[in-house]
């Protein structure tokens, strides 16, 4: 099966799908204009529904444990950052005033943080500890977070796997494909959409985010110390929940590119 044929399997595999081309937010002042690919039966309602079950066992699994942490200074920092952030967030997704935000402190080592689809935000006690975080260098790690789950990288990503999986259908079907011809379209699927489009993910992420946290009145130059931080706890590599990729000079180039963008915003808040 040559590379033509794995492209028009996996096309037809997405049409097959029913996914439909959409945008989730407004671009912003740092520009993400993406069109996204959604599986029109896997609803943004259901995705959010789903992901909350997942949440409230995390949640319940660290109370039960004494873990989580309410009433610390620590928590009131994060719920108050948090606070300002979620205010923000419908300049991206007018919907997602409607969300049922939740936010979360677990005390744990690691080095974590994460925000759901639907809003449930949970921090990990290990990035302030060992970081020695700055409410402004929280404030970039969790609009990181919000912007994920505005743009539906979730639901994109499921998107993708039922497409994949219908396109591997469509392509044996079609061609009568032996074991070692999918095991390619595996190859070339992953290579050619998953991971290319998880860096693209993680740069939206940290666009959306550090325009988020300019608006909430937090000093967007903060993302830069943070991801110095980052790469001097992890010896050169973030923690899994901001990429699977090694922080890099490209990367960091392109938050700094963006920071005039959002410096007007920032020096706006600062005011009001």
């Amino acid at each position: 099966m040559n590379k033509t044929l794995v492209v028009c399997a996996l096309s037809a595999g997405l049409l097959l799908a029913g996914c439909q081309s959409v945008n989730t937010t407004s671009g912003g002042a740092v520009g993400v204009e993406r069109k996204q690919y959604m599986f029109s039966m896997l609803s943004t309602a259901e995705v959010n529904q789903m992901y909350a079950q997942s949440y409230q066992k995390t949640v319940g699994e660290a109370s039960s444990k004494g873990v989580l942490d309410k009433t610390s200074n620590d928590a009131k920092r994060v719920q108050a950052i948090s606070s300002r952030l979620i205010a923000q967030a419908p300049v991206f997704r007018p919907d997602s005033a409607q969300w049922q935000w939740e936010v979360n402190l677990i005390k744990s080592d690691d080095l974590n943080a994460s925000c759901g689809p639907g809003g449930k935000i949970i921090f990990y006690s290990g990035l302030i500890d060992t970081l020695q975080l700055t409410d402004d260098e929280i404030a970039a790690i969790i609009g990181h977070e919000i912007a994920h789950a505005l743009r539906e990288h979730g639901r994109e990503a499921m998107s993708k796997a039922y497409g994949i999986e219908m396109a591997k259908q469509g392509a044996g079907a079609l061609f009568g494909l032996g074991e070692g011809s999918l095991a390619l379209a595996d190859t070339v699927a992953q290579y050619g959409m998953t991971l290319p489009n998880s860096r693209g993910n993680e740069n939206e992420a940290d666009l959306i985010g550090l325009e988020l946290a300019a608006r909430a009145g937090y000093n967007p130059n903060a993302a830069i110390t943070l991801w110095n931080k980052m790469s001097k706890a992890s010896n050169g590599a973030p923690p899994e929940f901001l990429s699977t990729h090694p922080a890099s000079a490209s990367r960091i180039a392109a938050l700094q590119a963006a920071i005039p963008k959002v410096m007007p915003l920032y020096e706006k808040a600062r005011k009001s």
